[in-house]
């Protein structure tokens, strides 16, 4: 869940640098290719992150743990450098 947590955690920092890079989709015209590519990174940032939510609901269920405290418990290792 970690690793799953920290590919959303990507995922989510792609599309703030786009809408950094490119401006927010409703204020400013983004060419095509600038659109297709922020819809691209916003997809997959949804897609990884409902994973997340997914996974954390069926690990608290069958252990069950509450949900917040494996989502804390996750979100913090998450958080933590990464071993080389």
């Amino acid at each position: 869940m970690v690793e799953k947590q920290r590919a959303a955690d990507a995922a989510q920092r792609t599309v703030d640098e786009l809408r950094e890079a490119y401006g927010p989709p409703a204020e400013r015209g983004m060419t095509g290719a600038q659109s297709e590519t922020y819809e691209t990174a916003l997809r997959a940032s949804r897609d990884l992150a409902r994973e997340v939510q997914t996974a954390l609901s069926e690990y608290a269920k069958d252990t069950g743990r509450p949900r917040t405290e494996i989502e804390a418990e996750v979100g913090e290792a998450a958080a933590e450098p990464q071993e080389t």
